[in-house]
């Protein structure tokens, strides 16, 4: 995953999309971005606002006039299209995209149309293989900079990047024992019974087995396991002795 490809917009028009491209490329690792022909020309004062800085801080933007000059030095090419285009090629959703890239090794890119109509059947011709993205067949057409960030994000999750998040979140204390655990269920169990929940008798049982298992699936932590049986306690006082409780 060393070899990351380049991404290149084919004909954009807006600067906006160009600068959200850069953005979300940056977020998920890659730097080398490819105009053809931009409507607009470049530098773009929106897509350097739109890019959040990416454009400054890593985001590195070529402009070419022809697609041929974008693509010189790569050695394989993916085009992304929505639409059957009667073409011997490889199809991929955005996991097999990304495995043939990787499994390439060389320069490579993925080429995204631009937001009037796509790629030309031309500039797919040149391509190796098509990426296609499993959209609702009813409303296929999605905004460019979106495209690309289905792509990126792909590409980031089988590169492994950082910055994922592990276990409950950061913060949060330390796991209850089962010993916790029984005790806090015997607390309300011991609750409801005083309260008469459990009925008919016979079914006690299996309600207390339906509670527990419902209550184990929650992964509490030990202070949650002492709020719990605090507002156990709570409601077994009742509201004018909770009252008193509290302000003690």
């Amino acid at each position: 995953m060393s070899a990351k490809p380049a991404i290149l917009l084919h004909t954009p028009q807006l600067g906006e999309n160009i600068g959200a491209a850069a953005r979300v490329m940056l977020n998920f690792g890659l730097t080398d971005l490819r105009l053809i022909a931009p409507r607009d020309g470049w530098p773009s004062e929106t897509a350097e606002a739109m890019s959040a800085g990416a454009l400054g801080q890593g985001t590195v933007v070529s402009v070419f006039e022809t697609l041929e000059a974008a693509v010189a030095d790569l050695t394989y090419l993916v085009a992304t299209t929505a639409r059957p285009r009667g073409m011997e090629k490889p199809v991929f959703d955005a996991p097999g995209a990304v495995a043939a890239l990787a499994a390439r090794g060389g320069p490579a890119g993925v080429l995204f149309g631009g937001e009037k109509s796509g790629l030309p059947n031309e500039a797919v011709a040149l391509c190796d293989a098509i990426l296609t993205y499993p959209v609702n067949p009813d409303f296929w057409s999605l905004n460019l900079a979106q495209a690309v960030g289905v792509f990126c994000h792909q590409w980031g999750a089988q590169a492994g990047l950082g910055g994922k998040f592990e276990g409950k979140g950061e913060g949060v204390g330390e796991a209850a024992s089962r010993e916790d655990l029984i005790g806090m269920f015997e607390h309300f169990e011991a609750e409801l019974e005083r309260a008469g929940y459990f009925y008919p008798p016979e079914k006690t049982p299996v309600m207390i087995a339906n509670l527990r298992s419902a209550l184990v699936r929650a992964e509490w932590t030990q202070q949650e396991v002492r709020t719990f049986r605090g507002a156990i306690k709570a409601l077994a006082l009742g509201r004018g002795k909770a009252r008193v409780l509290r302000e003690e």
